[in-house]
């Protein structure tokens, strides 16, 4: 978190993230090989890059979608190879297919709702086969980390459209259908002041949304 090289609008955004806290509940490790899905334009990734070492790598993984969205900004931080640990990867979410048993963790940070977004040139997700393929991507007892904007209990999974949230529950009978299993969950960005009814974007919540910390693992 104290590399001096991390730009300056990552480091302002650390607060609300607790990216410190995130990644160590996560338990990534130096040497791991890590999926950063959807990660947009790499906050993350650049953290992860700096966690794993030269012995690990990091894979920032992102659809057409999120590739356009974020513009210039993944060439801007992977520039004259800065984060030589990493591999940037765009493929839409229905066509990728990520090499079999080669990450030990994946990090699915405030995009699992993405799965049911659709909107112009984000085409729809068939969710249950995407996360079969992180399934398959990820070696026997690999870590599934998912941070996400809390919806209502109970709430249409088109709430993604219009709020950019998820209703806990559906990530978890999601994950159990694609064969994970729950391990823990961590309250580090619970914010019992979020009534979840507003967008995630909204200036009463913006960066400080209700969000739910899940590590789940692909049995041994």
């Amino acid at each position: 978190m104290s590399n001096t090289s991390r730009p300056t609008a990552d480091i302002d955004r650390d607060v609300n993230r607790k990216p410190a806290e995130v990644i160590e509940f996560f338990g990534i490790e130096p040497g791991m090989n890590v999926l950063d899905i959807f990660a947009g334009g790499g906050y993350y990734t650049e953290i992860l890059n700096y966690v794993v070492g030269e012995e690990g790598s990091v894979t920032l993984y992102n659809n057409g979608g999120w590739d356009g969205y974020v513009g210039s900004g993944v060439a801007e931080r992977l520039n004259n190879n800065r984060l030589p640990n990493v591999v940037n990867l765009v493929a839409e979410a229905n066509e990728v297919i990520f090499a079999p048993a080669s990450y030990d963790a994946a990090m699915f940070v405030l995009g699992f709702h993405d799965l049911y977004y659709v909107d112009v040139g984000w085409p729809a997700i068939d969710a249950a086969d995407f996360l079969d393929s992180i399934y398959a991507g990820l070696k026997a007892g690999g870590i599934m980390g998912i941070v996400d904007h809390a919806a209502e209990l109970g709430a249409n999974v088109e709430v993604a459209n219009t709020l950019h949230r998820i209703d806990p529950e559906k990530i978890q009978s999601d994950m159990e259908l694609a064969g994970f299993v729950f391990e823990a969950e961590s309250m580090l960005l619970r914010n019992t002041d979020d009534d979840r009814s507003n967008p995630m974007s909204d200036l009463s919540v913006s960066g400080k949304t209700d969000r739910v910390v899940y590590l789940y693992r692909k049995p041994q």
